[in-house]
Parts: structure tokens; sequence; C-alpha cells
């Protein structure tokens, strides 16, 4: 466990499911250092492996939770994924504010009831674009982006189906549920706001030749990689709800 920050500051808890790949880790280190980068300077951040470790405590000792992604498959149902699918479900039931990335959104849904498996149509990776729906207008987050904007992806398993009660917020063209909320502080997003635009096209040159062999256009999708700011901002808007929730 590994902490920084102002013992001030609404305490954060980033719960890690996995690695990236080595080369990148190598360049760009690993995904809760990209998560420390996009979130406030004013949280007092901790990680925690939950591969590793059991999540830390109960929920509603933190202000906040980030889901990282993983290398692993929710549909696999591994123990301490379902372990850290109990605890996300506590959190949600005690109104923890609480932000899952790609894995992190599955398990999310998972913990509340949708279904996750692999997209009938395989992989979505590359820079694609993200469309609001109606609903996200009176979102606290997503009402603060534009209806369209680019992100970062890279998935194989979906959210096949919403939790009950879930609120669709996106979609887009490969992908019917980008993002999520469960009742008023769990978000799920299938893109990657930590993604700059150097690691999404580092990951499309580990994925080349699985691209290549899947029948992709594997130079067309790293051609087509541009910087995704405004998906990007949802860490700091994510920031902004726990800071305002850990007033109240």
């Amino acid at each position: 466990m590994a902490g920084t920050g102002n013992t001030q500051a609404p305490r954060v808890v980033i719960l890690k499911t996995g690695s990236t790949y080595p080369q990148i880790k190598d360049q760009f280190g690993d995904f809760d250092a990209w998560f420390t980068r996009g979130l406030s300077s004013q949280l007092q951040l901790t990680v925690v492996d939950v591969t590793r470790a059991s999540p830390p405590g109960h929920p509603s000792d933190w202000q906040g939770i980030v889901i990282t992604g993983s290398p692993a498959m929710v549909s696999n149902r591994e123990p301490w994924s379902e372990q850290a699918a109990h605890w996300v479900r506590q959190a949600v039931e005690d109104n923890v504010p609480l932000l899952g990335v790609c894995y992190g959104h599955q398990l999310l849904a998972h913990a509340m009831g949708g279904k996750v498996d692999y997209h009938p149509k395989g992989r979505e990776t590359g820079t694609r674009l993200v469309r609001l729906f109606a609903a996200a207008q009176s979102d606290p987050l997503f009402s603060q982006l534009p209806q369209t904007f680019p992100a970062q992806l890279t998935h194989k398993q979906s959210v096949l189906e919403l939790p009950p009660g879930a609120v669709l917020l996106g979609e887009s063209d490969f992908e019917p549920h980008q993002a999520f909320r469960v009742g008023d502080n769990a978000w799920g997003v299938q893109f990657h706001p930590e993604f700059t635009e150097h690691i999404m096209k580092a990951y499309l040159e580990v994925q080349y030749p699985d691209l290549q062999a899947e029948g992709l256009d594997a130079n067309g999708l790293m051609a087509s990689v541009q910087p995704a700011d405004d998906a990007a901002r949802l860490l700091q808007l994510f920031s902004e709800r726990i800071l305002r929730h850990s007033e109240t």
C-alpha cells in the first residue's frame, strides 16, 4: 500500500486490478501512476493492489474510490475479483463516490447485477468517438462534457447488460454501454480517461500482431490516434465531485 498527499485532504483509494504490459510499464509507469497524474492534487491518494490484498477496510472509510483497468476478465470470476465486487457493492450502498474504468466499469456492473462477457464482435481499440445520451445532460459529471468527444479504448469484454436501475450515459459505434451511473455517486466508463495518446499508441504497437491476425487495420488505428482531452477531464470532474461530497 502506498500513499501520498495531505492528511487533511479527502482520502481516495485507487483499487489496482492488474498491471499493464511490461514494455509499457517501463516507459510510462503502471495504471495507478496514470490515475495519480489525472486526479486532483487536493486528494490524498492510496493505491491498493486488490489482486494481492483485500480491499482496504470498509468503503465508508474512504471519501472516494477509483477502480483501474486490468488484463484479467471479470467473467472469470477470480476470487480476488469477486471479493472486490462485494466491496464495490457496499461502496455503492454507502453512496461513496466511485469511478470504475474499463475492468472497473465492468466490475461495477457485475457487482450491481449486470452482465459482463466478451463483446460478440471482438476487440475495440484505439481512439473512438463517444456519444452522450440525453440523460448525460443532468449527470453531475457528464453534463460538463461535450455531447461527442474522442476517447482512448482497448477492451475485449464489455457490459452486455446494465445493472437494474442504471442510467446509460454514453455509447460508441462499437460499444453500446460506454458510460453509466448507478445511484447518485457511482460511475462506470469503458473508455480510458487516464490514457494519453502516447500510451494509446504504445498499446497499439504491442497489439499490432494480434490486430492483424484479427483482420483489423492496425496501421489505420495507429494513424487515427489523437489526444482525448475531454475524456481525460473526467478525472478532474470526478475529483471535484469527491471534494464537494466530502464537505457535506
